[in-house]
């Protein structure tokens, strides 16, 4: 049974810093292509970050700059740090896996930033 789980989520002022983890469980971690994706109230689910099985990352532009995504493939898990955030940046935060067969979402872990 594959398993993703979201830890790191909360409330944090403006300009504050969250690390997000995602722990994998029930897959070959190591060749699959990890993602964090958000979805704020009354929006589209958003990428925000990727990370290739050979470590090649991606970040949309809102995020270039203040988060970081990576991974530690003997722990299978994958982290998203995130720095200098912005309200807009509230919103539920899910963790990705795929690979050429089949794509895997976790529950999703919710971060509020508001003063």
């Amino acid at each position: 049974q594959v398993q993703l789980v979201e830890s790191g989520g909360g409330l944090v002022q403006p300009g504050g810093s969250l690390r997000l983890s995602c722990a994998a469980s029930g897959i070959i971690f190591s060749i699959n292509n990890m993602g964090w994706y958000r979805q704020a109230p009354g929006k589209e689910r958003e990428m925000v970050a990727r990370i290739t099985s050979g470590g090649t990352t991606n970040y949309s532009d809102s995020v270039k700059g203040r988060f970081t995504i990576s991974r530690d493939n003997a722990k299978r898990t994958v982290y998203l740090q995130m720095n200098s955030l912005k309200p807009e940046d509230t919103a539920v935060y899910y963790c990705s896996a795929r690979n050429p067969v089949a794509n895997y979402w976790g529950q999703g872990a919710q971060v509020t930033v508001s003063a």
